[in-house]
């Protein structure tokens, strides 16, 4: 039987010196060395893990096709996960399979691929949107504010950089979005002021932690290397920092992360429900919405691609279909025949 707990532990001292790592090790490695984001790699963990303790601790490679066909037929049919978690989970036992055991995939075509059916994006109205931000005070009133007005994701706006807020040019810099790209956003007039008393008081919190012996903030790709001051300079630093040092998981540097999503979708939540905003809110709705008040109000739907950052003009094209009244715009032949109101039995 597969050791799971032994094997999330590191190298082992053995007569002959040290044992080759074990396979979450090299799992872990594998997804570092591959730059793959922190999030996708807890992820990859995780369903590496399940698979495992799915199949009664057996190592992955005694298992093949089956094995991972009855796991996630598992998920769809008893556990009943959307087609992009079960998507994720394969993508998961692939990178598991091809770049920690290599083992050859030939039998990989055996395996479903979940079907992704197209669905209408959930997005408010502008007097709806206006009800949620009432809702909101500080900060996240204010990241709530940016990702409406800029159209950014989530995690795109959580992990802006202060030297990215051109305020002069009123535009934001999007570094290494969804595929790794850069774009350019627009930065609303109405955010400057509140932006800049924000900054403001996130340059103290730094300059604070700078006198304590901290101030330094994650940088990627060896950049801290490379650049011995930047990890500590105010232009690097996160624009909506956390209130609370932390221990990175990856360095254990303490640091000061940026504030985690979960805070924002709580509170974008509750402002929803405290709004009596019946439709599901979350951050991305904001960004939903972004989309479709733009193109309403006669934007070129090329330039609202080059701002959502999307490859294909096809991916803006969901929007079109929000912004079509009821059957493509075309009226009902029931309010053409009645000039006025029918009773409501009729």
């Amino acid at each position: 039987m597969f050791d799971l707990n032994r094997q999330t532990g590191g190298k082992r001292m053995g007569t002959d010196g040290p044992q080759p790592p074990r396979l979450m090790e090299q799992l872990r490695d594998s997804l570092r060395v591959r730059h793959y984001s922190l999030r996708t790699e807890q992820a990859y963990f995780e369903w590496a893990r399940r698979y495992i303790l799915f199949h009664s601790k057996r190592h992955p490679k005694d298992m093949g096709a089956p094995e991972v066909q009855d796991f996630l037929t598992h998920l769809a049919v008893e556990r009943h996960v959307s087609p992009s978690t079960q998507n994720q989970a394969k993508a998961a036992l692939v990178f598991l399979y091809r770049h920690v055991l290599n083992v050859d995939l030939p039998w990989l075509d055996e395996v479903i691929h979940a079907q992704r059916h197209p669905r209408l994006p959930v997005v408010l109205t502008p007097s709806e949107v206006r009800v949620l931000l009432d809702q909101l005070e500080g900060t996240m009133a204010l990241v709530a504010q940016l990702l409406y007005g800029t159209g950014m994701r989530l995690m795109e706006g959580l992990r802006l950089r202060v030297k990215d807020v051109e305020f002069e040019r009123r535009e934001i810099i999007v570094r290494d979005g969804k595929g790794g790209k850069d774009r350019v956003t627009m930065l609303p007039d109405r955010l400057l002021e509140p932006l800049r008393a924000h900054l403001e008081k996130v340059r103290l919190l730094h300059e604070s932690d700078l006198a304590e012996g901290f101030g330094e903030v994650f940088l990627p790709d060896a950049l801290a290397e490379k650049f011995k001051i930047a990890p500590r300079a105010w232009g690097w630093q996160w624009v909506f920092p956390s209130s609370l040092r932390s221990v990175d998981p990856r360095s254990g540097i303490v640091r000061r992360h940026h504030i985690q999503p979960e805070s924002v979708q709580k509170a974008i939540r509750l402002a929803a429900r405290s709004g009596e905003i019946i439709k599901p809110v979350t951050p991305h709705v904001l960004r939903h919405s972004f989309a479709t008040h733009l193109l309403a109000t006669g934007h070129d739907i090329r330039t609202v691609q080059e701002l959502l950052g999307h490859k294909e003009v096809e991916t803006t094209m969901i929007y079109t279909h929000v912004l079509n009244r009821g059957g493509k715009g075309v009226p009902s032949p029931l309010d053409q025949i009645c000039e006025k109101p029918l009773p409501y039995a009729c």
